[in-house]
């Protein structure tokens, strides 16, 4: 409990993780909002529909993930951190938590918000969580985030470079995972297995959020093979796997 008292300190008391959190809900409500705000009158508004803008600030999320931890080797207090604290596992599985858990709530809050939002302003539409996959879509938000917290500071630790690290982990979460299925004959074969798309299954499902029409009134789904249950299961492993790598890096090489 004293490392994770010592990093929610570390974390709280610099501006970046504030206002990142303030961007996340920010994108994620507002794309809600103009997605609900300008719909036509006959337009059908979903769960789905009405939570597209999570990518948006996951974008920002992962961000916050990778500066918790590369601004301290940008400013050598990670070697302060390891002095104090020998074990460097236990120091970055605290650091992994606290920015985990963080993300966590930034995530809930910006699922609900944008649901409620698109209630106050379309009451007419299909937005009842009526089922298992309509609170998935909206407090699901906040498992995703928090495991796409975990990947970005694996990252980070890796790299160590702020600028580096957040290019990376931008880079593949708004482009590259789009770009593979370009790939000829092989491609659509691989991104059924990318993160992030992955994880897009376990938030829309086969589309049951998307309201009694199914896919046909909400955003894109996901082409993962994949249920729901493992495609959570997978996303967190391949987070778990990252961190697991980053932190045996970190024990063997100089902060």
């Amino acid at each position: 409990m004293t490392l994770l008292a010592v990093e929610r300190i570390k974390l709280f008391t610099t501006r970046s993780p504030w206002w990142c959190a303030l961007a996340a809900l920010a994108v994620t409500i507002g794309f809600s909002a103009l997605i609900t705000g300008t719909a036509d009158t006959g337009e059908l508004i979903t769960v789905s529909s009405a939570e597209f803008g999570y990518t948006f600030g996951m974008a920002v999320i992962v961000v916050l993930a990778a500066l918790a931890v590369t601004t301290e080797y940008r400013f050598n207090t990670i070697k302060t951190t390891f002095q104090a604290v020998p074990n460097r596992g236990a120091a970055l599985l605290a650091k992994a938590g606290v920015v985990g858990g963080l993300a966590f709530v930034i995530g809930e809050l910006a699922g609900f918000g944008s649901w409620g939002l698109a209630k106050l302003l379309k009451p007419s539409g299909d937005l009842a969580l009526n089922s298992t996959a309509d609170w998935i879509n909206v407090a699901g938000i906040g498992v995703v985030y928090a495991i796409a917290a975990v990947i970005a500071l694996s990252v980070g630790i890796l790299i160590r470079h702020s600028a580096g690290a957040i290019s990376l982990v931008l880079i593949y979460n708004l482009a590259v995972e789009q770009l593979v299925p370009l790939i000829p004959k092989v491609g659509n074969k691989i991104h059924e297995w990318m993160p992030f798309n992955v994880a897009h299954k376990f938030l829309t499902g086969t589309g049951e959020s998307n309201g009694s029409r199914g896919g046909e009134m909400g955003p894109p789904l996901s082409d993962s093979p994949l249920s729901p249950g493992w495609a959570l299961a997978y996303f967190a492993g391949i987070a778990l796997v990252l961190l697991t790598i980053s932190i045996v890096v970190a024990k063997r090489r100089d902060a």
